[in-house]
């Protein structure tokens, strides 16, 4: 009995958290005043003075009390909420906008004169000995540094080596050079700091060092590491060495610049810091917001300027360039002008709602150099790939196609990667953990959710370009190392196939990209909260009602799968079916495409296929006739066969089409002209056509050397008189020229049609 009433208590007072503090006491129903019944909370509320008050309460006082908590409860969540509009919330945007613009304007009278009380605050602070003792200490400081940069400087040299000439000046030269001289000088900055920092900290006490960090590393280590660093990329002295596509001229316009853009930078946090430290609030002066606008709108000035120097750095060396690399190039430096003018719109805004400590660690001026070099990602990325991918393999159209396919895909691979990382910096320079805010929940947080939803397609889309650069590069070495050229059959058909592998690939991709794409677009859209249960359901339904509505459709793949099973065709290769006769040229899911060798196109469905005869498969038997009169010799012409075959073995243009070579069969028969006298040979798929051209054409020279004819077709007409025949009558000639017409009709009838 205590234990439910010291738990019912335990839900009392956690439903009391959600009422008003103000009701410390309760009165039971039907008591307009406090009565003896009325329950007083202890104080001070501890589990001890809990336990000694449910003790003496009555199973009807807890009850009274937790049904008055439950309807106080119940009275606040019945209360309509005031809602924010999207109009109002626009309102409030707009108003924080101008907010501080009014009050930037409105401050410039006093703005010279409060950073003068600022100076004047910080000389006080110090008093004249003060200040010339800390400007003399942060010289010696100083000095210190230089000296210990000089002198380490000095024994790290021989690191340089002797500088490229530049006629020998090479992509691993250049490189090789310029990072052994900005590992000396980052070296070099490092001394620099620990003498600095060592010396400042014997000299300096803890509020002068309140003013010299500040100046020594925004205005003097901070250039200076920018302008190390663009000297690595830019060597604004020797083009011959450089790493970016630019001129001379703009490599030194932005390389003095862009250290400028650094040291403005510097002096808008030192001046922050500086008022800060001296008791004087950033919205007193506002000479750090019109800092920060100049700042922001040299930017602006130098993306437009240096524009075709920043085009030309975009566009890179690579001649493989395509239109949104062009585009991307063309308006790289709008899109610098754009960020930069967005986060000062964005900074401002912030600045009017009231949450300036957001942008004191500075998260817009990460989130702009990360911007401003994601092109510049890009661009190296596209200059690594072209250094570094595999050399082309093979041959021909085929293997340059595959070429460039297979770099477009690192470079389509590394502009995920890079898009990833920058997301990651931006977020954490603005304090958002992107990993928790995906795992917020599913349907509980959008923002989480579409994180959520980005990585898993960021990782889909790298699977499928993974996928598909392994079967491409297959593809492309299973169709360049072939013997011959697929198809190729000289016009007549019966061209060389190409591999069973390069037969299945295409259809492994196509079935490879869909499922990959199927699989995370479901996995993404579920991340959303979308519920993808009613879509795998639609997509069962459908597919039963394809297998009952298109039995034809399964029959025709089904088929196609057993005939690509068995390997009865291969793309390229010569097949008969039904009658039916071409280069197999292209293959789907249900049929496939015969190129006949006068250029016709058929369209066969698996289904439909009732036996394939292989004209392309392993070796082509050829077998030659050649028609010579009575009177030839056969084993003449058996010893010229012979003499041919071996002469076409050693020709170094021949010999590889033959696996057996040219031979004589003898005698095939006779007919009304003469004999007919065969040879045969053996020839890889591909090349018999070509190899019985060059046979002809040998033939006949080694015919017409050896006074062999060839038979022709004769019409003999007997004449009665043979001793007048000079002086034939017209009823002779009228029946010659008749034989000579039904003869070549007959002729022209036995020859059979094209």
């Amino acid at each position: 009995m205590f234990n439910r009433i010291l738990s019912a208590f335990s839900l009392v007072l956690l439903l009391g958290m959600f009422v008003s503090p103000a009701q410390a006491q309760i009165a039971l129903p039907g008591s307009s005043a406090p009565t003896s019944d009325t329950v007083t909370l202890p104080d001070p509320l501890t589990p001890q003075a809990i336990s000694e008050m449910v003790a003496r309460m009555s199973d009807d006082q807890v009850r009274g009390m937790l049904l008055d908590r439950l309807d106080a409860v119940a009275k606040e969540q019945a209360t309509p909420k005031n809602r924010v509009t999207l109009g109002e919330k626009i309102t409030k945007l707009w108003t924080a906008f101008y907010t501080p613009l009014i009050g930037a304007v409105l401050a410039l009278p006093v703005m010279f004169s409060k950073q003068a009380e600022a100076i004047s605050i910080f000389a006080g602070a110090f008093g004249g000995a003060g200040l010339l003792a800390m400007f003399g200490f942060t010289a010696l400081a100083l000095a210190a540094g230089f000296a210990a940069e000089y002198a380490l400087g000095f024994f790290t040299r021989r690191w340089q080596k002797t500088e490229v000439a530049q006629d020998d000046s090479t992509l691993w030269t250049s490189l090789s050079y310029l990072f052994r001289r900005f590992l000396r000088e980052i070296i070099g900055l490092v001394a620099f700091y620990i003498a600095l920092r060592t010396v400042g900290l014997a000299l300096l006490d803890q509020q002068q060092l309140v003013f010299v960090a500040p100046f020594v590393l925004y205005l003097i280590w901070l250039p200076r590491l920018t302008a190390a660093l663009l000297r690595f990329v830019l060597a604004p002295a020797r083009a011959d060495l450089r790493l970016v596509n630019v001129s001379d001229n703009w490599a030194k316009y932005l390389y003095h610049h862009l250290v400028g853009l650094i040291f403005v930078a510097g002096i808008v946090r030192f001046v922050v810091e500086f008022n800060l430290a001296n008791g004087m609030p950033l919205a007193e002066s506002r000479i750090g917001f019109w800092l920060t606008t100049v700042m922001h709108i040299y930017i602006v000035v130098i993306a437009w300027t240096a524009r075709e120097g920043l085009a030309e750095i975009i566009r890179g060396t690579d001649p493989d360039r395509t239109a949104f690399d062009e585009v991307v190039a063309r308006y790289y430096p709008v899109f610098v002008g754009t960020i930069s003018a967005f986060m000062w719109v964005l900074m401002v805004t912030i600045t009017g709602l009231g949450m300036v400590e957001i942008l004191l660690p500075a998260p817009q001026y990460t989130t702009m150099a990360w911007l401003f070099l994601l092109p510049a990602f890009d661009t190296t990325i596209r200059g690594l790939v072209r250094h570094l991918l595999p050399p082309i393999i093979g041959e021909g159209p085929v293997a340059e196609t595959a070429y460039r396919a297979t770099k477009r895909s690192f470079i389509r691979i590394g502009r995920v990667i890079a898009g990833a990382i920058v997301l990651l910096v931006i977020a954490g320079a603005w304090n958002i953990d992107l990993r928790n805010l995906a795992a917020a929940g599913v349907g509980s947080n959008f923002a989480g959710n579409l994180i959520e939803f980005l990585m898993i397609s960021a990782i889909g889309y790298i699977v499928y370009e993974l996928v598909s650069l392994w079967i491409n590069r297959r593809l492309a070495k299973e169709m360049t190392t072939t013997d011959g050229n697929v198809g190729e059959a000289g016009g007549d058909g019966g061209g060389a196939g190409g591999s069973r592998l390069a037969t299945v690939l295409p259809l492994i991709r196509v079935t490879a990209q869909t499922a990959i794409a199927v699989i995370f677009g479901l996995v993404a859209l579920s991340a959303l909260g979308i519920d993808t249960t009613p879509l795998l359901a639609g997509a069962g339904i459908l597919g039963l009602a394809i297998g009952f509505g298109a039995q034809k459709l399964v029959t025709d793949i089904v088929s196609g799968i057993f005939f690509l099973i068995d390997d009865a065709f291969r793309v390229g290769e010569y097949v008969d079916i039904g009658g039916t006769m071409g280069t197999v040229e292209k293959i789907s899911i249900r049929s496939m495409q015969l190129r006949h060798h006068r250029g016709l196109v058929h369209t066969v469905p698996y289904g439909e296929i009732p036996k394939v005869t292989n004209f392309s498969r392993d070796w082509v038997i050829m077998k030659l006739m050649f028609t010579v009169p009575f009177e030839t010799d056969p084993n003449k012409v058996k010893k010229i066969f012979k003499k041919i075959g071996a002469e076409m073995m050693e020709d170094p243009i021949h010999k590889d089409g033959f696996l057996e070579p040219f031979k004589s069969q003898g005698v095939f028969q006779f007919d009304d002209v003469g004999m007919v006298m065969r040879g045969k040979f053996m020839a890889k798929p591909g090349t018999q056509f070509t190899i019985r051209k060059e046979i002809y054409n040998r033939v006949k020279a080694e015919f017409d050397a050896a006074g062999i004819p060839f038979a022709r077709r004769e019409v003999r007409v007997a004449i009665s008189d043979p001793e007048h025949h000079g002086t034939l009558s017209e009823d002779d000639k009228a029946k010659i020229a008749a034989t000579a017409v039904a003869a070549e009709a007959a002729r022209l009838q036995a020859e059979p049609k094209p």
